[in-house]
């Protein structure tokens, strides 16, 4: 099956933004860039929810996302978050991404403002023909405030650089009008539905456990693709109490950036309003891990 962005097929992380006494920790972002490129990780989305992109400054944002280009020096794709419920600082986001080398630009629906469905198309016709590179559509209603209708992103496919949705709205039948409407590379938003959103023609996930399990979620992806369904289940039901935990212990990344710690990957630390989990929350979180075989 071909679609427009066959080179974001597979596994794209999420990434944390890792942070030492408040400030960005640009050499554990370094580390992790090679811990997913030694993993055979597709593609690094910087800046994102699970980046702290709202508590991130423009400049810190801008900072992060050409540590991460540097990092991966093309051996990695980078799909850079440069999403805003401003569409004039979108645009200024993601024409200095395409400058910084990114190979794509992942645009969050403008949020809090709820603009409406024209709003929504003329929003990402405006960010997507102010450059050159792909953009992905990402819909997070639960975050946004509003859906973009299916209706709309179907429109929005008339727009040639518009390639890929990050579809994070938990709707199967919403994934299926877009997936038999257009040929947008769809990816789910959601670790514990990347299997049945593969089962109807999705192409990959924008993962929040490959931060830290990125081999095990390459092994569901590859198993589907390669017609092994049997093997593709058995990867999602391993998987599914890791990635139920990362997203509904605390709000994400409260509960990746606290795994990452307690495997000696990060310090854990956030951004303010983020605060990390209580003693009973980190007690289950260590109880997953453990059974999970991480610990």
């Amino acid at each position: 099956m071909s679609t427009r962005s066959e080179d974001f097929a597979g596994l794209n992380v999420a990434t944390i933004t890792p942070f030492k006494d408040g400030k960005i920790d640009f050499d554990a972002l370094q580390r992790h860039v090679e811990f997913q490129i030694e993993a055979g990780t597709t593609g690094l989305c910087p800046v994102g929810t699970t980046g702290e992109s709202p508590t991130l400054s423009h400049p810190d944002h801008e900072r992060v996302i050409a540590a991460v280009v540097e990092a991966a020096a093309g051996r990695i794709k980078v799909m850079a978050g440069t999403g805003s419920n401003s569409t004039e600082e979108a645009v200024h986001l993601t024409q200095w991404a395409a400058k910084a080398g990114a190979d794509a630009a992942l645009v969050v629906a403008p949020y809090y403002n709820k603009p409406t469905q024209e709003g929504m198309f003329q929003h990402y016709r405006i960010v997507a023909q102010s450059v050159d590179i792909p953009i992905c559509v990402y819909n997070i209603p639960g975050r946004t405030g509003k859906n973009i209708e299916p209706e709309t992103i179907i429109r929005m496919a008339e727009v040639p650089n518009i390639t890929m949705v990050k579809e994070a709205t938990g709707s199967m039948d919403q994934a299926s009008q877009i997936l038999s409407a257009t040929d947008l590379t769809v990816l789910s938003g959601d670790d514990s539905l990347t299997l049945p959103l593969m089962s109807m023609g999705a192409r990959g996930v924008v993962s929040v456990v490959g931060n830290i399990v990125p081999k095990d979620m390459i092994a569901l992806v590859a198993a589907f693709d390669a017609g092994d369904v049997v093997e593709a289940r058995r990867w999602h039901h391993k998987l599914f109490p890791l990635c139920r935990d990362m997203l509904g212990l605390a709000t994400n990344p409260i509960p990746i950036k606290a795994a990452m710690k307690i495997l000696g990957r990060d310090t854990g630390e956030l951004r303010m309003p983020l605060t990390p989990l209580s003693a009973d929350e980190e007690a289950r979180l260590r109880a997953t891990l453990a059974n999970y075989g991480l610990l």
